[in-house]
Order: structure tokens, then C-alpha cells, then sequence
């Protein structure tokens, strides 16, 4: 039988292993809270594994796996425990904190989308794959996260959700290609005249993303007034982990734009650097 402790401890690896960025931007909250986000983040990854993984097989194996995780977790949900590895930690922190279970569903459901839809039209249409993709992520925080005004932060918390997917898009335009996605809207490579399928850096290239890069920095800048809505120990981390993501634009500047033959990273010491400042501020 799987205890509390291994559970959580389960789902820190996956944030550790997968998730640097998010992970060392929680050395910023109360150890007390700390695990909390990484059982959130252990359910994402468990899902999105299980669509990326070609370990799963075939989009119909997908499909069936990711509908029998669904159904195990919903079942465990209402008997308030479970004994799989990574869902008993997500249970405990949902009861915990009273996060709504329709924010969970919304995120299965994006899971769903990507064994069926490769690319989509519109930003218009990115957005309602990346509502249960990552808005909702941003949902889900908030009251591990506990701002002054739950509601005020709401809006905030999605654009700052949206933000990190877009940057993450950017970033992985290579490995979603691999994967036989494309992120960037159509209209949108349409307009730039660009082809990611192409793989090469030319102008028509650096323009779209030139335009998508500015779209994202629009979106964390709606983010920062949810972030003064915080207490200062979880204002830290979050605003930690905004510097942090902002910075992987820096990066694909500096590398202009060529995300088809290296991955923009920021350096682990740098991560490092960002948290430690972050710790030594008295208020947030």
C-alpha cells in the first residue's frame, strides 16, 4: 500500500524531471504548500505522458489509457483516496484546498484534443484547446496560492497560465513538429508567410515569431497585476516562475529565433539565482 509521503514524493520527481522551471520556482513557497504544487503538476505530466508517450502505443491505445486514467481518478475522487502513485498525492491536495473537480475535467479534455486535432486555425481556436491545457492550470493555484481577492486574481491567473503554454509552444516547435503538431495558428503563418515545417530560419520565420513573442509578453504583462494579489511567500514563486519562463523568450532572441536545431533553456544557475533573490526580498 502506497503511503501519503511516497505519493508526493512521486509527484516531486516528476516536477524535478520534467518541469525545472515550475520546480525550482517552488523553493519559494512555504515547504508547507510546496508539495501541494507538485502533486498539481504530477497529474498534468501523468496525463500528458500519457498522450505524448509513444511508449502508449497507438492514438486508439492513447485514447483508452487516457480514458481509463480519467475514470480511476474521478472514481478515487469521490472515495476521497487512492492507491496509484501519483493520484493519491493530487487527491489529498484537492480536498485540502477545495479545488473545484470541473478544473480537472476541463484539463482532460484539452489531454483529449491532442490525439485528434494536430493544428488549429486560429488563436481564437488555440485558446479554447489552451483553456483546459493551461488557463485552467492557473485555476487550479489559486487557492493553494490564496490571493487577497480569489476573484480579482481569476483572469490574471489564466493569462499567466496562457503565457507559460504559448512560451512553451515556441520553445517546442521542433518536438511538436516530431510529433506531427503545430501550435502556431494558421492564420498566423499564413500571414508571415512561414512554414515551420520547413525548419529554417528565414525572414518570413523571424517575423511570425517576432509577432508570437510579443503576443506572450502581452500576456505576462496582464498576469503581474494578479501577482500583487498575493501573499508575499506565494507571490515569490509565481513571480519567480515569470521571470524564469520570460527569460526562455530572451533566449530564443539571443538564438535568432532557430528553435529547429537547439532548445532554449535557461541555465539552472540562473534559476538559481532568480529563487535565491526572490527569498532574500522581504516582500514580494
Amino acid at each position: 500500500m502506497i503511503t501519503l509521503e511516497q505519493s508526493y514524493e512521486a509527484c516531486r520527481k516528476l516536477n524535478r524531471e520534467y518541469g525545472t522551471t515550475y520546480y525550482w520556482s517552488t523553493y519559494a513557497l512555504p515547504r508547507v504548500k510546496r508539495h501541494h504544487v507538485h502533486a498539481l503538476y504530477g497529474f498534468c505530466r501523468y496525463a500528458d505522458e500519457i498522450v505524448d508517450d509513444p511508449e502508449f502505443g497507438t492514438d486508439a491505445d492513447r485514447r483508452d489509457a487516457l480514458a481509463t486514467f480519467s475514470e480511476r481518478f474521478f472514481v478515487d475522487l469521490d472515495a476521497g483516496d487512492s492507491q496509484d502513485e501519483v493520484l493519491k498525492a493530487v487527491i489529498h491536495t484537492i480536498r485540502a484546498f477545495r479545488i473545484d473537480p470541473e478544473l480537472f475535467r476541463r484539463f482532460l479534455r484539452s489531454m483529449e484534443m491532442d490525439l485528434t486535432i494536430d493544428r488549429y486555425e486560429t488563436y481564437a481556436d488555440l485558446q479554447g484547446y489552451m483553456d483546459g491545457s493551461a488557463s485552467v492550470i492557473g485555476e487550479m493555484m489559486l487557492p493553494i496560492l490564496e490571493p487577497q481577492d480569489p476573484k480579482a486574481a481569476d483572469a490574471p491567473a489564466r493569462a499567466l497560465g496562457e503565457a507559460f503554454q504559448l512560451t512553451n509552444f515556441l520553445r517546442d516547435v521542433a518536438e511538436d513538429l516530431d510529433r506531427g503538431r503545430v501550435y502556431i495558428p494558421q492564420e498566423d503563418l499564413a500571414m508571415f508567410g512561414a512554414d515551420p515545417a520547413r525548419r529554417i530560419v528565414d525572414q518570413p520565420w523571424r517575423d511570425l515569431m517576432r509577432f508570437e513573442i510579443e503576443r506572450c509578453r502581452e500576456l505576462y504583462e496582464q498576469a503581474d497585476f494578479g501577482v500583487d494579489l498575493l501573499p508575499p511567500n506565494s507571490a515569490r514563486c509565481i513571480r519567480s516562475a515569470r521571470v524564469l519562463y520570460a527569460r526562455i523568450l530572451e533566449q530564443i532572441e539571443a538564438q535568432d529565433y532557430d528553435v529547429f536545431t537547439r532548445r532554449a533553456r535557461v541555465p539552472a544557475w540562473q534559476k538559481a539565482i532568480v529563487v535565491a533573490q526572490a527569498l532574500r526580498t522581504p516582500h514580494a
